[in-house]
């Protein structure tokens, strides 16, 4: 299960969090993550100083995925999927989707086809 975020709403959710992971994917399709602080400027997430390898991943694959870790357990992951673009030695997401996700608590088992968490997508 998903639970959305609205991207308007983005902001807001984010200031939940500490910092986020980035995840970008190399040539061989190895996933590559850092710890950044993503900050909300004009609807893009902007990450200032990205090191080389994120930088020249991002360049080549502009896909990549944001994880907002949560604060305790019962807590929700902020997951944001987006394209991105370098540009003045920052890189800049364009979020495509959004949503909050933690682990089902244990009960039946998940019906087919459903994830079996507990999650809400950031539309």
């Amino acid at each position: 299960m998903s639970i959305p975020v609205d991207l308007p709403q983005l902001a807001e959710v984010m200031g939940r969090y500490r910092f986020a992971y980035l995840m970008t994917s190399s040539e061989r399709g190895a996933p590559h993550v850092v710890a950044v602080t993503p900050v909300l400027q004009d609807g893009e997430l902007v990450v200032d100083e990205p090191g080389r390898r994120t930088r020249e991943n991002a360049s080549q694959r502009p896909e990549v995925a944001l994880v907002w870790p949560p604060q305790t357990e019962a807590d929700y992951s902020l997951i944001v999927d987006g394209k991105v673009v370098a540009a003045d030695g920052a890189l800049r997401i364009t979020p495509a989707r959004a949503v909050l996700h933690r682990p089902a608590a244990p009960r039946q088992p998940a019906a087919p086809g459903a994830c079996g968490s507990d999650c809400v997508e950031v539309a």
